[in-house]
């Protein structure tokens, strides 16, 4: 993904692309531990793209990117555990 392309997203569109990276670096590594993995650069071409999505974001001035994904993530666990 172009930086470019990630700069025409609105600010929520990124987090979900955040989001979407991120499950997609997770299925990468469990295909890479599992030596199902085709193309290992397909890892670092994910890792870069998330390097992009945060710098976009923190050109937008948005802080605690971090913070909030720690936090959506125990609200979470917490709804499932009820």
């Amino acid at each position: 993904m172009k930086i470019e392309e990630i700069r025409e997203m609105s600010t929520e569109e990124l987090h979900g692309e955040l989001d979407r990276l991120r499950r997609h670096l997770f299925d990468l590594h469990a295909q890479a531990v599992t030596e199902k993995l085709q193309n290992p650069n397909q890892m670092t071409r994910a890792k870069r793209d998330i390097a992009r999505v945060f710098t976009t974001l923190r050109e937008r001035g948005e802080t605690g990117v971090e913070q909030r994904l720690h936090h959506l993530e125990a609200m979470a666990i917490r709804s499932n555990e009820a």
